[in-house]
């Protein structure tokens, strides 16, 4: 047993933007740029979680090119495949992150793991981080237990609502994220074409070597940018 896996759930379906997912910022796809952020956290390996859809082939393709296990289930239980990650490489804790994610914080894992690790908490997040930084920690005894208990559609498609909505059955922690990187004013996820092309300009000025720059150089070259086009 690892000590941790990181779940990244991804599909091609989107309501506001299909197709996002692999989409190209710069020299790497979204997802891609996802996948290389959470491979640097060097917290356990990444598995993408999919669809069995047909039209998300192309995402497992991908994930598999970068070297991740993928695993497809439901398209609205995205509960069920978290679940299904965890079978293929049994872990004491889960690390959800999702595809629409391109600058998530490289280090929030690692931060949270040993907060959680510390007081014995079953779920954590951190708070403040820049909007689509963050990634969510859950023990895999705690997901499995949600996974049996959570029967609303919004339940199973967001996966960690079910243990947040009750403190009573699951320890929570929710402590703040560090100074460098608490910027809760800054968006850096991808919803809508704008945000695409935002991402586009904002990662290739912070994206300089070939590994992924830190979160603080991404929020630099995002205010950057912001400045410029204000």
């Amino acid at each position: 047993m690892v000590r941790a896996i990181v779940v990244l759930q991804a599909r091609m379906a989107s309501t506001r933007l299909p197709g996002k997912v692999m989409a190209m910022l710069g020299s790497h796809t979204l997802v891609g740029h996802c996948i290389r952020r959470l491979q640097a956290a060097r917290v356990g390996p990444v598995i993408v979680a999919t669809t069995v859809g047909s039209e998300d082939d192309v995402v497992e393709a991908e994930a598999r090119r970068l070297g991740c296990e993928v695993v497809r289930g439901s398209v609205d239980d995205v509960l069920g495949r978290f679940v299904m990650a965890s079978d293929v490489v049994p872990s004491r804790w889960v690390v959800r992150a999702t595809a629409d994610n391109p600058a998530v914080d490289i280090d929030s894992a690692s931060r949270l793991l040993r907060v959680m690790e510390e007081c014995g908490a079953e779920y954590g997040l951190e708070q403040g981080l820049p909007y689509g930084a963050a990634v969510e920690v859950i023990a895999t005894s705690a997901l499995r237990r949600a996974a049996e208990l959570a029967t609303s559609a919004y339940d199973r498609e967001h996966v960690t609502p079910y243990v947040r909505n009750h403190p009573d059955a699951f320890r929570v922690v929710m402590p703040e994220a560090p100074d460098d990187v608490r910027r809760p004013d800054l968006r850096l996820t991808v919803d809508t074409a704008d945000d695409l092309e935002f991402m586009r300009n904002v990662l290739q000025r912070a994206e300089a070597g070939a590994s992924p720059s830190p979160l603080p150089a991404v929020c630099a070259a995002a205010d950057a940018w912001l400045t410029g086009h204000s």
